[in-house]
């Protein structure tokens, strides 16, 4: 398999420190964002996506992660169970491609009562099978259904993406 880089960890860090920006700028006036990472590489990306978020937003800012089968979601577990009620959730996750795995994440969610839930993605294909887009996002790009796009990581650091 011919792997087509199209971006470097320098490309990714970029756009994790804007995606960043961007939440703290769609939130401003919120006092507690949940960061709901889908495992493995979402959590990777709360990580960076949390330290720079902290610069620019002045509220509360928690985690959890979201571990789920990507092919056949059925059972999903979450790390804790967090009290929604006047938070932001932001569902994260590392590649949107048809929309079925944030569509699955968001399942445990609704039962509460956030002010508002986003979705947030490192790179978003143009392929959606599910009535799901992502708010913010890192690099979007037009493939084929054919494509694969991957997120490679390294002893928890993002190092590339590439698309074969």
């Amino acid at each position: 398999m011919v792997k087509n880089y199209i971006l470097d960890k320098a490309g990714i860090d970029l756009r994790l420190q804007r995606m960043a920006l961007e939440i703290a700028e769609q939130n401003m006036d919120e006092q507690r964002i949940v960061i709901a990472s889908i495992l493995p590489n979402g959590a990777i990306m709360s990580d960076i996506i949390k330290k720079e978020l902290a610069k620019y937003f002045d509220g509360v800012i928690e985690e959890l992660t979201i571990d789920l089968d990507k092919r056949h979601p059925g059972e999903i577990s979450l790390s804790n169970q967090p009290d929604l009620n006047g938070a932001v959730l932001l569902l994260l996750d590392d590649v949107a491609n048809s929309g079925k795995t944030l569509t699955y994440a968001l399942k445990p969610f609704l039962e509460h009562h956030p002010n508002k839930i986003q979705t947030a993605v490192l790179v978003a294909r143009t392929h959606r099978k599910f009535p799901i887009q992502p708010d913010i996002v890192g690099f979007s790009l037009a493939t084929t259904l054919q494509d694969y796009i991957d997120v490679e990581v390294a002893d928890g650091v993002m190092t590339g993406a590439w698309i074969a």
